[in-house]
């Protein structure tokens, strides 16, 4: 695809940097949901594993509000100035700096998290847990917590890394996270239960800093032992991380708030809810986050550089390509739900029942899907602008509507109105941010994302629709043995959804596809032409 005011260098550098982080965070992905399979296998949907899920709410609000997405978001645009101006010292004295003051506020954070678990328990996170539910909830935050600080530092790493365009290993970090826990829930947890992947957590809290510093030391990283609140780009850095984290507290209230409602619910129903958005997020993070971390530095340095005609070309491509990866993806979670949970999920304590929880959340989650990855791109395009308040102020308007909607709709569809309450909030925020931005950039090829959006709808409901025929014809046959079915189901129905999606498009000559048609073409041209030689 061709983009005017983009480089055909930038392009060729955001797809080698997509294609790179999409390779890892399919391997990422595909080990989080052994992680999951195994977890599944061994704890089901019970109220051991809500324990453990619940476990993770405060140290994950710590995390994200001092070292996640925040610090992420307000680092990599400074410390890519820093490096296109040609200032590797000031750089890296900023890295060392920002490190020293983040692992401080972690450390103190944790410990009171730490010495009040207990009550944290009892009157926030989980009131409707059963006493011995809530001890062991605080008992397993505390191991978590100390994973938190580590996280953090990995989190760092991770964010200069990227700013460097150096993507690779921090894309391999989540892996590492991921075999952690899977090693401590296949070694630990027989003997030592729901403890044993908690400390499968922390060890790959360890897992996921070690795996960085090797790229780190080669781009020739120099660390400071160094604390200087007056360093100008450290104060630039917290102004931005302000908004961020406001954002980022209610973006964690949320998450909050389905914990505490879904305790008051039946057990498992905690458990079913975390399942379903693991799910979701497969093809977001294979698509809408790949993409995303891969062509945010380039947006701060384009901006940088004062090149905006180009950012406003970038952004407009990128939203595009999420448009026409993650509608079919949508389509294929809502039509395939069943079949998908029953052949990843079903197996050990995960049983049938388990199965119609998950899925009944996954359907509800895959309205948003689409939603979900456009914030993706459009919050960070906004950040490379130097402008979080914008996204921050949708967002929590967003969150606000989705904690409202979320205590409406529990009492009516328990935990299927909490996941629905995302997606309908989540789009809602879409909406608002595309629409700001388009002003703020001075339009994104408004024209070209509407023929996207006309011709991908058409093309992903009659994939859809043809899957959803698909299953009605496997369910009507005998299959011997008779767990071969929802295997037939799911990856006959993926597959069939791919190639009715990928036709209609190329039939409805959408620009998304026929690139892919035109090399393909080239290159059985290409080895018929070896072949008659």
């Amino acid at each position: 695809m061709s983009a005017p005011g983009l480089a055909p260098a930038d392009r060729r550098r955001i797809a080698l940097a997509a294609a790179t982080v999409m390779t890892f965070f399919v391997f990422s992905r595909a080990t989080g949901l052994l992680r999951e399979i195994i977890i599944g296998t061994q704890f089901g949907t019970s109220a051991e594993l809500d324990a453990y899920l619940a476990a993770f709410r405060i140290p994950d609000l710590i995390f994200q509000l001092v070292a996640g997405g925040a610090l992420g978001s307000a680092f990599i645009p400074i410390f890519a100035g820093y490096w296109v101006r040609g200032d590797r010292p000031g750089a890296w004295q900023l890295f060392s700096r920002t490190l020293n003051l983040m692992t401080l506020i972690l450390v103190g954070l944790a410990a009171l998290a730490a010495i009040f678990a207990l009550p944290l328990v009892q009157w926030v996170i989980a009131p409707g847990f059963a006493p011995e539910q809530q001890v062991l909830t605080a008992n397993l935050m505390r191991w978590m917590l100390a994973g938190t600080v580590v996280f953090g530092a990995g989190g760092l790493v991770m964010g200069a890394l990227n700013a460097l365009q150096h993507f690779s290993l921090p894309a391999a970090a989540p892996v590492a996270y991921n075999l952690a826990i899977i090693l401590g829930a296949l070694l630990l947890a027989p003997r030592w239960g729901i403890y044993g992947l908690a400390i499968g957590a922390v060890a790959g809290s360890v897992a996921h800093l070690l795996v960085q510093l090797p790229g780190l030391w080669r781009q020739g990283a120099v660390y400071t032992p160094l604390l200087d609140l007056r360093d100008a780009g450290v104060r630039e850095v917290m102004r931005l991380m302000g908004p961020r984290m406001l954002g980022l507290l209610f973006v964690q209230l949320h998450f909050l708030v389905n914990t505490i409602l879904a305790s008051g619910l039946d057990a498992g129903r905690l458990s079913a809810l975390n399942y379903a958005w693991l799910l979701m997020l497969l093809p977001l993070g294979i698509f809408a986050q790949a993409i995303g971390t891969a062509v945010f530095p380039t947006f701060a340095a384009q901006v940088a550089a004062g090149e905006r005609e180009a950012m406003r070309a970038t952004f407009g491509l990128i939203l595009r390509t999420v448009f026409f990866l993650t509608l079919p993806a949508a389509v294929g979670l809502w039509v395939l739900r069943v079949p998908l949970v029953r052949v990843l999920l079903e197996r050990g304590e995960f049983g049938a029942e388990s199965t119609a929880l998950v899925a009944m959340a996954l359907q509800a989650y895959a309205v948003g899907l689409t939603a979900h990855a456009a914030v993706e791109i459009g919050v960070r395009a906004f950040y490379a602008l130097h402008d979080t308040w914008t996204p921050v102020r949708i967002g929590v308007g967003a969150m606000l509507l989705n904690i409202a909607l979320s205590l409406v709709w529990v009492g009516v569809w328990g935990h299927v109105g909490l996941a629905l309450a995302n997606s309908v909030a989540t789009s809602v925020e879409m909406a608002l941010l595309l629409w700001l931005l388009h002003r703020r950039m001075g339009g994104f090829q408004v024209g070209r994302l509407a023929g996207t959006l006309a011709r991908c709808a058409p093309a992903a409901a009659a994939g859809g629709v043809a899957v959803w025929l698909w299953l009605a014809w496997v369910e009507a046959r005998l299959w011997s043995p008779a767990a071969l079915g929802p295997w037939v189901a799911a990856l006959g129905g993926m597959l069939l959804a791919v190639v009715v999606y990928l036709a209609v498009a190329f039939a409805l000559r959408s620009e998304e596809v026929r690139p892919l048609w035109d090399a393909a073409r080239r290159r059985f041209a290409g080895q018929g032409a070896q072949i008659q030689r």
